[in-house]
């Protein structure tokens, strides 16, 4: 494992992540993480872990299957596909939502980490009424 890419680490680490193991983000993550997706900027391994926290404990699961990676110097971008469900969304069935990351590396851990994602597909279009009206908007876009 020592010979391992700090982006297969990431890969790794992420597709066995759930809520019993989050000390491993100090595995891939600097003490100083930025993390930023379309609806937060988090700043530090502590906040991260908080956020995390919370993210599994409001979910009934939540799993990423990472489709593909690409490294460039101290840069990777992941693509991946989120499956979670949410009690209080679409039913309680699983959502799929594909997305990807850039993250940026130092001295072997990451540094920067941004995602991006349709919060839509992530959120809006299942709650019950919102999901009614932007499904709607959709179409008539389309």
């Amino acid at each position: 494992m020592n010979n391992q890419l700090p982006v297969d680490k990431f890969v790794e680490i992420y597709q066995q992540l759930d809520s019993t193991n989050l000390d491993l983000l100090s595995d891939i993550y600097c003490d100083n993480i930025q993390f930023i997706d379309p609806m937060h900027e988090i700043n530090g391994i502590v906040e991260l872990r908080r956020y995390f926290a919370n993210l599994y404990s409001n979910v009934k699961h939540c799993q990423f299957d990472i489709s593909d990676s690409f490294n460039s110097g101290n840069n990777a971008f992941i693509y991946w596909t989120m499956h979670y469900a949410h009690p209080k969304l679409s039913s309680g069935k699983t959502i799929s939502v594909d997305g990807h990351s850039k993250l940026i590396f130092k001295d072997g851990k990451i540094i920067k980490h941004r995602d991006y994602f349709n919060v839509g597909e992530l959120l809006y279009k299942h709650i019950p009424l919102l999901g009614s009206v932007i499904k709607l908007i959709d179409k008539r876009a389309g």
